[in-house]
């Protein structure tokens, strides 16, 4: 009984709260209404018997006044029954009419979870509550949640401008690094040295141009997703598969896949990267020789998956869900770093929450990960 509250809507609450007080008082009305009906017939009883012609015969004015108790106390069982029918249907009025009345008192309140519910990032600019009427404390919380929208408007458009603004300044400055280390390794009469540090230059400037388009692809998955289109992810893991093909073959790992089609509606792009990330992690973290890399897309229990599995190294179970988080990697990597920028699982997860999913990872038996990827249906 003490989660009962917590189950029953506000709405019922209330309900049941107007009835039980309208129900309080029409009790106490009715039995006031018995209690002064059975007073006002018990002493006019006594008026009445005084009143009566002398002409009655005294057996017959003795016999009323014997009949007096059972006269008064059927009169206030009529009462009390007709009270209590009473009672039950002011009962059942009252619940009616308490449900209407706070259905209408809540109708406002509706009216902002429904608001609530239609926004996203491309309606945030101009949908709102607006609530007209008096200015009660409903009116103030409708206008005051309008007050937020704009502010978190103005923040989305902000964050915007910002991953617009970085994606260019970022990106062209090392552009040009790239095309003058391209250049000069290019050049028959560069020395060896020269050579050498123009490829270590090279390697760096790579690292950050993935480094920045990490940051950037991560900045874009925790937005609400701009393209939704039907795809089928056993296309979208083949694409993924084939693309990591050639790094696979080159680190001596082995990908098996098993693919069924399961469609759904998304960004195609986007789950093409996380499930390439996953992929591309799974080659990375594998075993020096002869590792395996497995994925897989279908059904289960109503629900979308991608699995990716892999041999590689012990992971302590305490340790599976910081990986999640940028730029984090196992204790053992953590000096290694150029495996990577440390934003692929948490791109991965960025991702599939932007498509209404969820991402979870387990230790495999044997060493490696299971991570398993789960998305809506179509």
């Amino acid at each position: 009984m003490k989660d009962l509250p917590g189950k029953v809507s506000i709405r019922w609450r209330l309900t049941l709260t107007y009835g039980a007080l309208v129900f309080a008082a029409a009790a106490v009305l009715l039995f006031s209404v018995y209690a002064i009906v059975g007073n006002a017939i018990s002493e006019a009883w006594p008026t009445f018997q005084t009143n009566l012609s002398p002409t009655f015969d005294a057996q017959l004015q003795q016999a009323m006044r014997a009949f007096q108790p059972v006269a008064v106390q059927y009169a206030r069982d009529a009462v009390l029954r007709n009270s209590v029918m009473a009672l039950v249907g002011v009962g059942i009025l009252a619940l009616i009419i308490g449900y209407f009345v706070a259905d209408r008192a809540l109708r406002p309140v509706a009216r902002m979870t429904a608001t609530a519910r239609k926004l996203s990032e491309s309606t945030l600019a101009h949908q709102r509550i607006a609530l007209e009427g008096p200015s009660d404390e409903l009116k103030e919380l409708a206008d005051t949640f309008d007050a937020m929208l704009t502010r978190l408007n103005v923040a989305f458009d902000t964050q915007r401008r910002f991953v617009a603004n970085a994606s260019h300044e970022l990106r062209t400055p090392l552009t040009i690094n790239r095309t003058v280390l391209e250049i000069a390794l290019s050049d028959p009469e560069a020395s060896q040295d020269l050579k050498a540090l123009g490829r270590t230059l090279l390697e760096v400037n790579a690292r950050n141009e993935k480094l920045i388009e990490g940051l950037l692809l991560l900045a874009r998955s925790e937005r609400e997703l701009a393209v939704r289109k039907p795809l089928d992810v056993k296309e979208v893991a083949q694409t993924a598969v084939e693309q990591v093909a050639p790094f696979a073959e080159e680190h001596g790992v082995t990908v098996s896949a098993d693919l069924v089609s399961a469609p759904t509606i998304g960004d195609p792009v986007l789950l093409e990267r996380s499930v390439s990330n996953l992929l591309e992690n799974a080659v990375k973290y594998n075993i020096p020789e002869n590792g395996k890399v497995w994925i897989r897309t279908g059904m289960a229990d109503g629900a979308l998956v991608v699995q990716v599995a892999n041999t590689g190294q012990h992971v302590p179970a305490y340790e599976v869900n910081s990986l999640f988080e940028p730029f984090r990697r196992l204790h053992a990597d953590r000096v290694d770093s150029a495996k990577g920028s440390g934003l692929g699982l948490s791109i991965v997860r960025a991702v599939v929450q932007a498509h209404g999913g969820n991402v979870t990872a387990v230790p495999r038996d044997g060493g490696g990960l299971v991570v398993t990827i789960q998305l809506p249906r179509r």
